[in-house]
């Protein structure tokens, strides 16, 4: 029988090379080898557990019923080591997974540890590469189990006797109190020799080690700490180490609706996405980061802005044609299962304003000049002067006509008030006269076609009447004050006519069986990050309680290891989408971090966020500052 585990019932494990989820009822569905964006060798996330599996846990409680679940879960203090308590009539035992943090090649290691009495135990891994397609050549070498397929090779090296029935290594064996049995998985090419046997409890200790030093560089201190902590240490793991790239999300396919086809593959790094962590990881104190990312932009843009592509893969790569895998059903039926993703080749021009949005929040937080990323800066500004007022698909990379969508040129306007900015404090040569007149072009163009003064809201895009809660960063950007009533009444406007039921908000309309202006069919769940821009809006516009209320009220919809998901599902009250989500859990630090300023700066909002407009003092086209809010 299948067992149908939430989306919210797993926790991730990762290295910083990849990622593995891990279910409350002990087995890893998802892990792909040797990276983020290789092909699983445990598939069954999105399939059933021919396509992939590894379950360790107390032999009653084994099998793919789904009936056994951890009594307790959590990470072992600020880290990504997972602890699992399981009790049975004959005793307790507790399962640590974890991935050590390395240059070599990557290792999932799971280590049993007997509490009290005796547990029957079982581990039970079935490989199967090429996304659950390939059923591997297991065999035994030296005493140590092998499965291999093409050209990857999982070494499974543990204590206690393994073997082969069905495709399935089983060990099965007995733990006491106060004794351990690890398993350790080691992939390495087929071709190359056997990894070494790894020491469990060094690296144990030395991956604890990791994660301690990296979370003692976190500056936020605030009354939201636990959740921004767990927040970056996610984001920290869905970050390539040896690039410096950060995938949207490390799985493919978890579909935004159940049953729907609105299933994509989040494992690249898009520029926005991977702007806009940074900006978040920047506001907790990490640099390092956004120096490493600075890097990887100046490899994957190659000097090449007029084909900026809005994604890459994690070194870079420009080839991330989409396809599907019909052999897999996809979760909880959700087909088709996509790899890949074609909206590489669209045109977003929003990714400019947080690409440059990004630099500059680096260059406010001291990161140091770099001169080639000045070059690339300069040409990215020049390239978006010849392109702003064409249409294009837009931040939620539709799959219709392009449009004129009043987010993308907000965002255009961002990224040349950012130019400004930067020249003027002397970190780029650039004449400002032609940008300063640029920016007044754009302000005044999305001010008179994307705006409904009738509704006194911003629309999705020019003369629609659709909206979009990517409005709802106009006064975060700086492009109005928040106490402009075309602010006010924007944020007004999303909650009333993009709320579900309980109050949540979603990204834009969608159509159900009819297709959409995102030219799809079906919907999909309230998205997180609108959520958390809607908390900012309200703080922004003055409600600071409202937005405290539904700031906290996202924090508890968090599965019980704190990770987020891309949307939620209100009416089923479960995460839907990739998880976890990147844009999520930055959605999540930002908002914390603008509650705390709100809440300890005592300064008069629209004073302090308000200058003059270039053209214009009038209020109708007056322009202001980020200086003040989260992404200055």
């Amino acid at each position: 029988m299948k067992r149908l585990p939430r989306i919210e019932q797993y926790g991730l494990i990762g290295d910083t090379l990849t990622s593995a989820h891990v279910c409350d009822d002990g087995t890893i569905d998802w892990l792909c080898l040797p990276r983020f964006d290789s092909p699983a060798v445990f598939a069954g996330l999105l399939g059933t557990q021919k396509h992939g599996t590894w379950q360790i846990a107390p032999a009653s409680s084994a099998g793919w019923s789904g009936s056994g679940r951890v009594a307790e879960r959590r990470y072992r203090g600020d880290s990504l080591v997972l602890e699992s308590l399981w009790r049975t009539p004959t005793g307790s035992v507790r399962v640590l997974d974890f991935m050590p943090p390395r240059d070599g090649a990557p290792q999932v290691i799971r280590i049993a540890e007997g509490l009290t009495g005796e547990v029957e135990m079982v581990s039970a891994m079935r490989p199967r590469p090429g996304y659950g397609s390939v059923s591997p050549w297991i065999h035994e070498v030296g005493g140590r189990m092998v499965a291999e397929a093409g050209a990857d090779a999982l070494w499974l090296d543990t204590c206690v006797p393994q073997a082969e029935k069905d495709g399935v290594v089983v060990s099965a064996f007995t733990i006491s109190a106060d004794q351990s049995v690890a398993f350790v998985l080691s992939w390495c090419p087929s071709h190359a020799a056997a990894p070494d046997v790894a020491a469990p409890e060094t690296a144990l200790a030395e991956t604890l080690a990791f994660w301690q030093d990296w979370t003692q560089e976190c500056t936020y201190d605030g009354p939201y700490r636990e959740a921004v902590l767990r927040s970056s240490i996610t984001l920290k793991a869905m970050t390539y180490g040896p690039s410096g790239g950060i995938v949207a999300a490390p799985t493919t396919s978890l579909p935004e609706e159940i049953g729907g086809d609105r299933n994509w593959d989040y494992r690249f790094t898009w520029l926005r996405d991977a702007a806009t962590t940074l900006a978040a990881l920047l506001g907790t104190g990490y640099r390092q980061e956004a120096q490493a990312w600075r890097q990887w932009l100046l490899r994957a843009v190659a000097g090449d802005p007029e084909n900026l592509q809005i994604m890459y893969g994690i070194t870079g790569e420009r080839d991330l044609r989409e396809r599907e895998l019909p052999w897999l059903p996809g979760y909880e039926g959700s087909a088709p299962v996509r790899v890949g993703n074609g909206a590489a080749s669209q045109l977003q021009l929003d990714v400019y304003g947080e690409v440059i949005e990004t630099l500059y929040v680096a260059h406010q937080n001291g990161v140091a000049h770099c001169a080639d990323t000045a070059v690339l800066h300069q040409r990215l500004i020049e390239h978006l002067a010849q392109r702003w007022q064409e249409p294009d698909e837009g931040i939620w990379e539709i799959r219709g006509a392009r449009r004129h969508f009043v987010h993308s040129k907000v965002m255009a306007w961002v990224a040349v008030d950012r130019t400004i900015r930067l020249a003027k404090a002397g970190a780029l040569t650039i004449d400002v006269a032609p940008l300063v007149e640029l920016r007044a072009t754009i302000y005044q163009e999305v001010c008179d076609k994307g705006f409904d003064p009738v509704r006194n809201t911003f629309t999705q895009s020019y003369g629609s009447q659709e909206l979009d809660a990517a409005t709802l960063l106009i006064p975060r950007t700086g492009f109005l004050p928040p106490d402009d009533p075309r602010v006010i009444g924007t944020v007004d406007a999303v909650r009333r006519e993009l709320s579900t039921d309980d109050g949540l908000v979603y990204r834009y309309p969608t159509c159900g069986e009819d297709t959409g202006v995102d030219g799809l069919t079906g919907d999909e769940g309230a998205f997180f990050l609108c959520n958390f821009w809607l908390v900012d809006g309200l703080a922004l516009t003055g409600r600071l309680d409202e937005a405290r209320c539904l700031f906290e009220r996202l924090l508890a919809l968090r599965n019980d290891l704190g990770l987020l998901a891309e949307e939620y599902d209100s009416v089923q009250q479960r995460q839907l989408g990739n998880f976890p989500q990147a844009f999520s859990h930055m959605g999540l630090i930002q908002s914390a971090l603008l509650l705390q300023q709100m809440a300890t700066q005592s300064f008069p909002r629209h004073a302090a966020l308000a200058v003059p407009a270039p053209r214009s003092t009038s209020r109708s086209t007056r322009q202001s500052t980020a200086d003040l809010t989260p992404h200055a």
